[in-house]
Parts: C-alpha cells; sequence; structure tokens
C-alpha cells in the first residue's frame, strides 16, 4: 500500500506546480507601457547569462520601446546580480525571489513583472539572433490578429548547432496551427514573443515543469492565430547540465509530463480528432525517448534504460518496437560481452591461484 500524501505535502506542490493557469493581472492603467518585455527568467545558468543579455542589448531599441529584466530563481552558482549590473550597465533590471519557487512561478512573476505589450520569455541560457525583434514586429504588423508569432529555431549542443527543418518555408500565419501542435511541440521558448493581453486572458504555466510551454502554446492555438518566420534567429540550448530537460531525462519524468501534457491538450481540441491526435502524440514522443535511448546509451545507460521502458509504455507502435528493439539488441549483446571478459578474467585468475 502506498504512502499517504498529506495535505501540507499537496499544499507544498500546489506552490510550486499550480493546477490551473496562475492569473496574470492587467498592467495598471496609469504605467507608461513599452511596446516590448524581454523577461529572463533565470536559476543556475550563470555561465550563459552574459551572452543571453549580449543577444538582446544588442538590439535594444531603448527604455521607451523595450523592458529587459532578470528574474532570478534564487541561484546558487554564482553572483547574478552583479552580472546583470556588469552587463547591463543599468539598463536591465533585476529581481530576485525572496525563496526558491519552481520554474513555473518563476515565469508567473516573470509575466506579472511585465509591462509591454509583447512579453518574450527568454530563458537565461538561451539567446536571439541579430534581427529576432525586427522579425517579430514585422509579423506582428502584417498579421495584427495574431496572439502570437514565432521565427525557427536553432537548437545548441556541447556537440554544435543544428536545426531540423522549418515548419513552413513561408511566412504568415500557420494554418490549422492548433492541430499541429496537438500532435507535436512546434516551437520552442526562445522563439516566440507573445501578446501580453492574451497571457491575460489566458493565464500563465501551470501543471508540469517539463513540456509546460507545448501546453501554453498549444492553449493560444486554440484562441488566436499564430504567425511565423522560417528564418532561425532564436537559439535554444539544448540538453545542459542540470537543465530541466536533463533532470527530468534521467529520472523519466520527461515522459510523465509529456504524458500529462498531451491530456490537457485534448480539451482545446475538436471532439472527433482527440482520439487519433492522442494516438499520433504518444506515438511520437515515444519515438523521441526511444531515439534518446539509443543516443545516450554510450554516455549515460541508466538515463537510456529509463528512456527505453519509458516510450515502450507510451506506444506500442511498429516504429518505436523497432527502435526500441535496437536499443535493447545493443543493450544485451554489451552486457554479454562484458559478462563473459569477467568470468574469462576470474577464470584466469582462479586458475593461477590453483597453480599456485
Amino acid at each position: 500500500m502506498g504512502a499517504k500524501i498529506s495535505s501540507t505535502d499537496t499544499k507544498a506542490r500546489l506552490e510550486r506546480i499550480p493546477n490551473v493557469p496562475p492569473i496574470i493581472a492587467a498592467v495598471p492603467r496609469h504605467v507608461q507601457r513599452p511596446l516590448w518585455s524581454v523577461m529572463i527568467p533565470t536559476y543556475n545558468c550563470l555561465q550563459f547569462l552574459q551572452e543571453t543579455l549580449e543577444s538582446v542589448l544588442t538590439q535594444d531599441p531603448g527604455p521607451e520601446f523595450m523592458q529587459i529584466a532578470v528574474v532570478d530563481d534564487c541561484s546558487t552558482d554564482g553572483d547574478v546580480r552583479a552580472l546583470v549590473e556588469k552587463v547591463g550597465k543599468n539598463r536591465v533590471e533585476y529581481f530576485q525571489q525572496t525563496r526558491n519557487l519552481g520554474s513555473l512561478r518563476n515565469l508567473e512573476s516573470c509575466l506579472n513583472l511585465s509591462i509591454g505589450q509583447r512579453v518574450h520569455i527568454l530563458h537565461g541560457d538561451d539567446k536571439v539572433a541579430l534581427g529576432f525583434y525586427e522579425e517579430i514586429d514585422t509579423l506582428f504588423s502584417a498579421y495584427p490578429e495574431a496572439g502570437a508569432a514565432f521565427t525557427h529555431i536553432r537548437y545548441i549542443t556541447e556537440q554544435g548547432t543544428f536545426t531540423n527543418p522549418p515548419l513552413s518555408t513561408e511566412t504568415g500565419v500557420v494554418k490549422d496551427f492548433l492541430l499541429k501542435m496537438a500532435t507535436s511541440i512546434r516551437v520552442q521558448p526562445p522563439a516566440i514573443v507573445v501578446k501580453r493581453k492574451v497571457y491575460e486572458q489566458l493565464g500563465g504555466f501551470f501543471a508540469v515543469h517539463y513540456g509546460e510551454d507545448w501546453e501554453m502554446w498549444t492553449r493560444i492555438a486554440a484562441h488566436f492565430p499564430v504567425a511565423y518566420s522560417p528564418k532561425p534567429l532564436a537559439d535554444y540550448r539544448y540538453l545542459t547540465n542540470n537543465s530541466i530537460t536533463q533532470q527530468s531525462i534521467k529520472t523519466g519524468q520527461n515522459m510523465r509530463d509529456i504524458t500529462t501534457v498531451i491530456n490537457i491538450i485534448q480539451k482545446y481540441l475538436p471532439l472527433n480528432k482527440r482520439k487519433e491526435l492522442k494516438r499520433i502524440a504518444l506515438t511520437d514522443y515515444a519515438l523521441y525517448c526511444a531515439k534518446l535511448a539509443n543516443t545516450l546509451y554510450f554516455s549515460d545507460l541508466s538515463s537510456a534504460l529509463t528512456q527505453a521502458k519509458g516510450a515502450l509504455k507510451m506506444s506500442k507502435n511498429i516504429r518505436v518496437l523497432y527502435s526500441i528493439s535496437r536499443f535493447y539488441i545493443k543493450y544485451l549483446i554489451g552486457y554479454n560481452f562484458i559478462k563473459n571478459l569477467t568470468n574469462k578474467i576470474n577464470s584466469y585468475f582462479f586458475s593461477i591461484k590453483a597453480i599456485a
């Protein structure tokens, strides 16, 4: 019989992981508002923060047009304030939580501290390329009905930078974006800017620490048109040490959270499409986890096994089974090789001992 969850535990969880979208209050009427708010949530990413800040400051149109703020969730890897002051030179606002609240509550603070008409959440380990804000401005100007706008993205890994094929080769409002988002994540946080009034209407991020952005962008797509540019003008740092993504992959929390997200997304979809889109979404993410398992085989076998087992629980699609079978063949061959080698070594030393 499992341990009971106390009301104290439930309250502590809700303090860090809201079970409904947090309210984002409207900006008071007397506040003079810029067009942009670039809100930079940080937690233990000091080694990347200077690069993040500089990528924004090189495109800074001035304080009357852009708010730039760092919101730190009590980082322990160095003096975030000192770095902000050094790089920002009084241009970047700095806020620090009184205690560590977790990524969702820190995002909530970012949104409520923003005063611009458009909000760009740029995590402290990501960055934007020159021309990003100009391109987003062009999108909103050309498609004023859009609630959000985003560009194509580049991924930064320890092995280098890569891009996937663009969502579309054309610039404009994405057709059937809700249905596209229902099956897999199509946008990463540094690439998207959302009108603040959209957050005021729909609320903030909730439910999970991993995949919370997928739910948010899908919720937006269910209520507003979303514009897109195929230019790769944002950089997403992928699988950095101690990131939420990396830690979730180690524990398997990524699969539990994504399953939760996929279930939440169903209520945004047409009734007659939910079952099929859910099946596709689970298969797509299971394939991603199977690929992760094969990729991590040599560098992190424990995480690889976690991803392989979880992928099989998410989907029994033939492509998933094939990918996982490749992983387990490698695993068994490696296991048997080590086992046989160990037996040979033991036999060798045993024979030496017997002769002696």
